[in-house]
């Protein structure tokens, strides 16, 4: 097994010089053959050891991917690449090939510029975000919205996977009071589950928390230490 030692930034790079000089267009000599997204791409570790290939979990693209996905036998399939949250496996089975590569590319192109931005502006020079001073409802999940950010309303940090900080996947109807009736309770387990994301700094001390009430609430990590910056503060 070797590991991927590939810089991230310099394989998204390639990738998208790979699909805009057509690299994903059907071969001459093959004309029905389907070419897929990163699998048949130089940018796949395997792609010159189809025969003998290393885990995927050892390629440079796997921080891309979803902490909960990374188990699926080709997890590059399931990095969500819109607001959407739509991937290359849902892709697959609706959109033609000029769709998928319209939509690939916007991703491709959104994440190469978000790295180059991280890379000029490392995490240590983001501003803490402002604390909640109790427990607060959270923001929208992951993909409520066109622009995600970190779920602390009070943090303006915009989403994206190679950010750091830390996922949250709540599903309603796991936690829900007695007090419900059975169809309320039927129909939040059938609602899909939600994704919230804390960025690094917000990670570092606040968490979230599902509530009886069905609500995600931001709530810090170790709030003997709030009370104490409070009555610090209050002399």
């Amino acid at each position: 097994m070797q590991k991927d030692e590939r810089d991230l930034l310099e394989v998204l790079r390639a990738e998208l010089e790979f699909l805009e000089n057509g690299g994903y267009h059907p071969s001459p000599r093959e004309p029905r053959k389907f070419n897929f997204i990163f699998e048949d791409s130089p940018s796949c570790m395997n792609y010159d050891s189809k025969d003998n290939p290393d885990p995927c979990t050892e390629c440079a693209l796997m921080p891309l991917v979803p902490p909960d996905c990374r188990t699926q036998t080709i997890p590059c399939r399931h990095i969500p690449l819109n607001a959407e949250g739509e991937t290359l496996e849902s892709l697959y089975r609706y959109a033609d090939q000029r769709e998928l590569e319209d939509i690939y590319g916007k991703w491709l192109r959104t994440t190469v510029a978000a790295l180059e931005e991280q890379r000029r502006n490392p995490p240590g020079t983001i501003k803490f975000p402002s604390a909640p001073s109790g427990p607060i409802p959270a923001g929208e999940p992951l993909f409520g919205k066109l622009h995600p950010k970190c779920a602390n309303p009070a943090c303006p940090m915009a989403f994206h996977w190679l950010a750091g900080g830390r996922f949250f996947r709540f599903k309603p109807g796991e936690v829900a009071p007695t007090t419900k009736s059975q169809a309320a309770e039927n129909a939040e387990k059938a609602a899909p589950a939600k994704h919230y994301w804390l960025c690094e700094a917000c990670s570092r001390v606040y968490t979230l928390e599902y509530d009886q009430a069905g609500q995600v609430l931001v709530k810090v990590l170790w709030p003997e230490i709030s009370a104490s910056e409070k009555s610090l503060s209050a002399a």
